[in-house]
């Protein structure tokens, strides 16, 4: 008679073993370990002793300029192995949360569409089991606190009339620096460098609309010893410790940026202000949305526009500000995503479907053209001047890159979105596996 045991169909779900938030509302990611909620919920059927065992997950990010959903599914083939991301379903819409600050029931209603993709994704079989989890980055970070809770508020509500595992904190404001370090497990886990004992890792750079994070595995002790102690985490993953710097930065996303350098974050009246730059073309009158605001922007049509001038514009954002780490140009390959990938695709610097290498002198080189000649350039992307001169300046008196330092541009690894939510995943996939019984 063959062997058997009892094979769950486990659930998936974040685990938030890395940073504490300092945040004291209910919807901050808390950093607790949920593992010991799901002791009791598991269904169990009998197999074969060398089933292999099946997780799905369904994770919202819910971020400043748009909410995306992750339908994952794993395959665990043995206790020590790392476990095989089989099939990720991916979509996403626009604007992000924050732009309903004023009518939550609006957010619900674009949650309940996404819903869709995952009930045609995860077995019905399956659904009780499989978590359903958001976590909301820096577009709510930088939301009034009453104004972000009304609106997890109504997601939640959402979540709770679904079919699928609902567990404690499932809707919750991820801190910056979980951002950054679950962004680094997810490219390091891509690209096969999250294996015990590696000492070859890559690092990571997101620019979002509202934040920033940059996060590396450290080579020189100075790194870590001049800078402040929140700057290192350290963590376990697959029977490794690992002391990385991470640091997110609110406020230095991309969209953010245009409107600090713009003097327009902290203005009031903004329904009656124009903002002016003078990395705009000269006659440029429009606006743009970010955070659930509108803003009228416009050129300078009396002064002086390039180069030379936007980039001093976009200095006084990144200058003193953004710390820059000891050592960077001898550490990891980085990775650079979101809007460091978009901007390329609009710059022509790299293809869409292809991403590629790309120098901080080649940013710096675009930017300059494109500056140098705005009322040349493609009028569907008026502040492509303005984002170029930001990311050259952040990469280069920000965080203190050389010109010549390489950056991988990717929107997608092994066709999976690069992104925090898959090392969320990752995570609490390896707490269970290691509590968990296997046959030998």
């Amino acid at each position: 008679m063959a062997t058997v045991r009892m094979c769950p169909v486990l659930p998936m779900l974040f685990l938030w073993i890395l940073v504490r938030d300092s945040g004291a509302h209910r919807y901050v990611d808390s950093g607790l370990d949920f593992a010991a909620s799901f002791g009791s919920i598991s269904s169990s059927v009998t197999c074969p002793a060398n089933a292999s065992r099946i997780f799905y997950g369904i994770m919202f990010d819910a971020g400043s300029t748009g909410t995306r959903i992750h339908v994952y599914t794993f395959i665990q083939k043995d206790r020590e192995g790392l476990p095989i991301l089989d099939n990720e379903m991916f979509d996403s819409v626009k604007p992000g949360l924050s732009a309903y600050a004023d009518m939550p029931e609006y957010a619900g209603h674009m949650v309940r569409q996404l819903l869709k993709i995952a009930k045609n994704t995860v077995p019905r079989v399956v659904w009780k089991q499989t978590p359903l989890v958001l976590k909301a980055t820096a577009g709510l970070r930088l939301l009034p606190p009453a104004k972000a809770h009304a609106l997890l508020e109504e997601v939640q509500n959402v979540f709770d009339e679904s079919p699928f595992y609902v567990p404690a904190d499932s809707v919750s404001i991820l801190s910056g620096t979980n951002e950054g370090i679950l962004a680094w497990v997810t490219l390091n886990f891509l690209t096969g460098h999250l294996y015990p004992k590696t000492k070859k890792t890559v690092g990571i750079l997101d620019l979002g609309g509202g934040s920033t994070q940059i996060t590396f595995l450290p080579k020189s002790k100075k790194t870590i010893e001049r800078v402040p102690a929140d700057y290192i985490a350290r963590f376990d993953v697959f029977n490794t410790t690992y002391e990385l710097y991470t640091h997110s930065s609110l406020g230095h996303g991309i969209k953010a940026a245009r409107l600090a350098a713009m003097g327009a974050l902290t203005s009031e009246g903004l329904e009656r202000k124009a903002f002016k730059t003078f990395c705009l073309p000269k006659q440029y009158k429009g606006e743009f949305s970010f955070g659930g605001f509108t803003y009228k922007v416009n050129g300078i049509s009396d002064g002086n526009t390039g180069y030379k001038i936007c980039y001093q514009e976009m200095l006084k954002v990144v200058k003193g500000i953004i710390q820059q780490p000891y050592e960077l140009k001898d550490s990891s390959v980085f990775y650079a995503f979101s809007y460091y990938f978009d901007h390329a695709v609009e710059a022509n610097l790299i293809d869409e479907a292809q991403g590629g290498t790309l120098q901080v002198l080649d940013f710096k080189k675009k930017a300059k053209e494109v500056c140098n000649r705005m009322s040349l350039y493609n009028p569907d992307f008026p502040f492509l001047c303005m984002d170029l001169a930001y990311i050259t300046c952040l990469l280069k008196d920000g965080y203190g890159f050389q010109e010549n330092a390489a950056l991988e541009l990717t929107k997608k690894v092994n066709n999976v979105e690069a992104s925090w939510a898959l090392g969320a995943a990752i995570s609490y996939l390896e707490h269970i596996t290691q509590n968990t019984y296997f046959p030998l």
